[in-house]
């Protein structure tokens, strides 16, 4: 018998992703160190290392409180990330025509009763090195003109999956409302009390 192919680099980076995505929660690495191997059947050795390639990719974000370590990421972290270099990128694009059209208007004054000049020359050389920046920065911008719609409905599926999690929890805590009410003869708003739960605490849209 084979021995159990182990998960790859980007499988354990992907099964990690869901951890975040599903709980949409805050963790430390002693958190994900406990979660990842029995959930997502990452080895223990590896988690540190996996996780650190998503905060270095910034996939994930950290920070640093007292002397703790603090991870997060949330699926619409994704989507932000490619809007803002959209937008860098449009603009990049609207002042590289603006720079073109300036150093047309220079070269066509430039030829008016002359002859070629190395004012002339030095204009052209700059109108086509522009000329190829515009078209590198148009081919990237249509990267990004329409998000991806795989990553966007990969993000509706986690969003999926953390509502199906958050209802879970939701019906965990009214049954044990239930219990303590039964058991103990309680009414609501002492065990809410008692809880911390809110007055307004029920299931999500």
């Amino acid at each position: 018998m084979s021995k159990k192919k182990g998960l790859s680099l980007e499988e354990k980076r992907s099964r990690m992703m869901e951890i975040f995505f599903e709980t949409k929660d805050v963790f430390q690495l002693k958190d994900i160190e406990k979660i990842a191997p029995k959930t997502k059947g990452i080895t223990p050795m590896s988690v540190k290392e996996v996780l650190q390639s998503l905060v270095d990719d910034n996939m994930v974000d950290s920070e640093r409180v007292g002397t703790s370590n603090y991870y997060w990421s949330f699926p619409s972290k994704t989507l932000h990330a490619r809007k803002r270099k959209l937008e860098e990128l449009e603009i990049q694009h609207s002042e590289a025509k603006q720079r073109e059209a300036t150093l047309q208007q220079g070269i066509e004054k430039a030829k008016v009763g002359r002859q070629d000049t190395n004012e002339r020359s030095s204009l052209l050389k700059e109108l086509q090195a522009l000329k190829e920046e515009r078209s590198q920065l148009t081919a990237e911008l249509e990267k990004y003109r329409e998000c991806d719609p795989e990553v966007i409905q990969e993000m509706k599926k986690s969003n999926v999956i953390a509502k199906q999690a958050v209802d879970r929890w939701t019906d965990n805590i009214f049954s044990i409302k239930s219990w303590a009410k039964k058991k103990f003869s309680f009414d609501n708003s002492q065990i809410d009390k008692a809880l911390g739960i809110p007055e307004d605490f029920d299931y999500m849209d």
